[in-house]
């Protein structure tokens, strides 16, 4: 299909996209911010999104790249998903934010696509909003009356609904490092290879031998947000993960996992119902805890 008529606007810096978005707030225009447009041009060519305008701010240099700073990385919101997997700095500090977004799609979408978009599209089957939730990310934005900072808890409202305000730009995400002794995983069932995930889980956990002294899980597609697995948490906590630990029906990983889908509200769709998604997402995070604890 043919997107409905827009108007195209391209500022040269973000205070003047910051003024664009605020004047069309203003004036009670419905306007859509443009970055890689993986994920906004198909809704437009779909009609299931018609605004008056778009700004593109998609070649606004200081949206871009990665930076280690000292307790976290902070990632520019148009970094692309390819620059991400490239970068050392993502590979060594924020190990699961490379390991969900190798699996974003396909290499043509990776080299488009960016990191701020795929979050602020805030579709809870993309894979790196799960990841922002289960690492504590901070979403700074921008708007003409300055910057603010929204943890991850509180930026995905609802479906394709993130906490961005009218007149607000995602400028950057700070991950935190969270140090030696973490171990990471991201394990996603999706039925073709470039497809969304029809459930994805994201772990990380840390050891003290062999018991679980912290743990953080989170599940992509199986609410209309992504979703922290608190009951899992708690189950895992001080759990033995050591073989001598498990003994006949007694086996803690299984028992903590089997409560992953607690805190969820799974989808119906094409691609499975509730009860197809609670079993992947307790079986998916028994595999990715197992892997993540090594």
């Amino acid at each position: 299909m043919i997107p409905a008529p827009f108007d195209y606007i391209r500022p040269t810096s973000l205070d003047e996209a910051c003024r664009v978005l605020a004047e069309a707030e203003d004036a009670g225009d419905d306007v859509k911010v443009l970055a890689g447009g993986q994920s906004l041009l198909p809704l437009l060519r779909l009609r299931l999104a018609y605004p008056s305008a778009l700004v593109d701010v998609g070649r606004l240099p200081e949206l871009r790249g990665v930076e280690d700073r000292g307790d976290h990385v902070f990632v520019g919101a148009l970094t692309t998903h390819d620059e991400v997997l490239r970068s050392s700095v993502v590979r060594e500090l924020i190990p699961l934010v490379a390991l969900a977004t190798a699996t974003v799609a396909d290499p043509a979408v990776r080299h488009r696509g960016t990191f701020g978009g795929s979050l602020a599209h805030a579709d809870p089957a993309g894979d790196l909003p799960a990841v922002a939730l289960a690492l504590d990310c901070v979403f700074v934005v921008r708007s003409g009356d300055g910057e603010r900072e929204i943890p991850a808890s509180e930026f995905f409202v609802d479906y394709l609904e993130p906490a961005l305000e009218p007149g607000e730009v995602l400028v950057g995400v700070r991950v935190p490092k969270l140090g030696p002794g973490w171990g990471f995983r991201y394990e996603k069932f999706h039925r073709t290879a470039q497809s969304w995930a029809t459930v994805g889980v994201a772990v990380a956990v840390r050891l003290g031998e062999g018991v679980v002294e912290e743990v953080r899980i989170a599940l992509t597609n199986m609410g209309s947000t992504p979703v922290r697995a608190r009951a899992a948490e708690a189950a895992l906590r001080g759990a033995d993960l050591t073989p001598s630990g498990s003994n006949g029906a007694h086996d803690p990983l299984r028992q903590a996992c089997d409560l992953a889908d607690e805190e969820s509200s799974p989808p119906t769709d094409l691609h499975g119902g509730p009860a197809y998604r609670r079993h992947l997402a307790r079986v998916l995070t028994r595999r990715a805890v197992r892997a993540a604890s090594g």
